[in-house]
C-alpha cells in the first residue's frame, strides 16, 4: 500500500461520519449516494473493520469508526495548525491543545497559564482533562501531560522537569486540638488519615526515617481518588493529609491547616511535563512549557 492509498477516501469518511445518512453525505460532497457507499466500503475493506452501523433510517459510527474518526479529526486539526504556522517565524500557538494534569495542581497552577494563553492566541483551542489517574498520552490523544514524581524513560516521549515541591503532612488546628499533635510515625496509629485511593489501592505516604526514604501506611479512615476532596477534608477537621506544599500554601498562610511531623518530611517531589517527541517543535507545546518554566523562574 502506498502512502497515497492511506489517505484515499478519508474526506468521504469524515463527511459521512458527520452526516445522518449516505444521502446527506452525498449532498455535502456533491457525489452520488452510490459513490459514497462504495468509497466507504473500500475504506472498510482496507482497514479490515466496519466503521459504521447501518440502518434504514440513519448511520452511526461503530466503536472502531469512532476511534478512526477521532484520530483523523485530530490529525487534520494539527495539519491546519501547521499550515497556519508556515512562514511564521514566531510560531504562534494555534489549533487544539490537549492537556492532562492532576486535579488540584492543574486547577491551581496550570489552568491560569492556559487561560492566559487562550486570551493571547485567538486561534488556540483547548481540551483539558483533570485527573489524578495516570493516562497513556498516545492512546488518549494527549498533547502534553503534567506528572508528579520521577518519570521513567519512555521511547517517543520527552520529559522536562519543571520544578520540585516540598511534600508536607497537614491537619487543621481544630483536629489537632481534639486529637493531639503526632510527634512520631507511630503516633499516627491513633489518628485519622485522609489518604489517596487509586485503582483499588491505597496510596502510602512518603516519609523519611533515620535519613532514609520510607513508604508509610497511615490509618485509611478517609479514602479519596481526588486531591481536591482530600484537601477539603483536611480543612473540615476530619484528619491528617499529605500533599505537595503548593496545594496547601494558601491554607497554611491563613492557618486553616498546619504542618506536622516536619522531622519526617520526605524529599521534595518533582513535577514534569511530558509530550511526544513528534510534537516537540509545535508552537503550542513549546509556548506552554516555556510559560510553566517562567512560572518557576527557570529557562
Amino acid at each position: 500500500m502506498t502512502s497515497e492509498d492511506s489517505f484515499s477516501g478519508i474526506h468521504i469518511f469524515l463527511a459521512t461520519a458527520r452526516s445522518a445518512t449516505f444521502t446527506e453525505a452525498a449532498e455535502r460532497l456533491g457525489l452520488s449516494k452510490s459513490a459514497v457507499g462504495k468509497a466507504i466500503a473500500r475504506l472498510e475493506a482496507r482497514v479490515g473493520t466496519s466503521l459504521f452501523y447501518r440502518s434504514t433510517r440513519r448511520l452511526s459510527l461503530s466503536p472502531d469508526g469512532e476511534a478512526y474518526y477521532n484520530v483523523w479529526s485530530a490529525a487534520l486539526e494539527d495539519i491546519k495548525a501547521t499550515e497556519g504556522n508556515l512562514g511564521n517565524k514566531l510560531g504562534v500557538p494555534t489549533g487544539r491543545l490537549r492537556v492532562d494534569m492532576p486535579v488540584a495542581f492543574g486547577k491551581q497552577v496550570v489552568l491560569p497559564v492556559l487561560l492566559e494563553m487562550s486570551k493571547r492566541f485567538a486561534q488556540l483551542q483547548l481540551t483539558l482533562t483533570f485527573s489524578d489517574q495516570l493516562v497513556d498520552l498516545t492512546e488518549e490523544g494527549i498533547d502534553l501531560a503534567i506528572r508528579f514524581g520521577s518519570v521513567d524513560s519512555v521511547p517517543g516521549l520527552v520529559a522536562r522537569r519543571l520544578t520540585s515541591h516540598r511534600w508536607v503532612t497537614c491537619a487543621s488546628p481544630a483536629y489537632l486540638a481534639e486529637h493531639g499533635t503526632p510527634l512520631t510515625l507511630e503516633d499516627l496509629a491513633h489518628h485519622r488519615g485522609i489518604v489517596g485511593y487509586r485503582r483499588g489501592s491505597l496510596m502510602p505516604w512518603k516519609m523519611t526515617q533515620a535519613g532514609q526514604p520510607v513508604k508509610f501506611s497511615p490509618p485509611p479512615t478517609y479514602q479519596f481518588d481526588d486531591a481536591e476532596a482530600m484537601i477539603e477534608a483536611a480543612r473540615a477537621d476530619l484528619g491528617i493529609c499529605q500533599m505537595p506544599l503548593c496545594l496547601f500554601e494558601k491554607d497554611i498562610a491563613t492557618h486553616a491547616v498546619v504542618t506536622v511531623l516536619e522531622p519526617f518530611e520526605p524529599a521534595p517531589v518533582e513535577v514534569h511535563a511530558l509530550w511526544s517527541k513528534s510534537n516537540h517543535s509545535r508552537p503550542k507545546i513549546r509556548y506552554l512549557v516555556d510559560e510553566l518554566l517562567k512560572l518557576y523562574g527557570r529557562d
